[in-house]
């Protein structure tokens, strides 16, 4: 499946204005759902982490089309993410906690397009990272 940018920014625009502060919601689903996550996260504030994980967001969606650059932006948060402790399970937790809070913040707007859209490219966010995680490791 390709992505559609235009699905992913349009629902994502919804999200954040139904919930502004999405990304503290979606702390609370991590860490609900994976407590075992939550010392990873001690190094920064809350607020913090979920300032730097919208910017995050942002930037992605701002650069859909531009390959090369998710390529290596998201290969080079991958490997600085080992140094965090982060494991490939985590990145499966991760992802069940942040499709998980797109879909409760949108509610009738999670349309099974948007939710193949955002399951694709998270996952293909995480396969990105984790490739940088291996080189990294290596």
């Amino acid at each position: 499946m390709s992505l559609d940018p235009a699905v992913l920014r349009q629902s994502f625009e919804v999200v954040i204005e139904r919930r502004p502060d999405l990304t503290m919601r979606f702390y609370e689903i991590l860490f609900d759902r994976y407590p075992q996550l939550q010392p990873l996260f001690g190094r920064n504030a809350r607020a913090a982490q979920a300032e730097m994980l919208a910017q995050a967001i942002v930037a992605v969606l701002d650069h859909l089309e531009d390959a090369s650059w998710l390529q290596s932006t998201l290969a080079g948060l991958g490997a600085k993410h080992v140094g965090y402790g982060v494991t490939d399970a985590m990145y499966d937790q991760v992802g069940d906690a942040l499709l998980a809070t797109l879909a409760e913040v949108a509610a009738e707007a999670w349309t099974p397009t948007v939710a193949s859209q955002w399951t694709a490219a998270y996952g293909a966010i995480a396969s990105m990272m984790q490739a940088g995680a291996r080189t990294a490791a290596a």
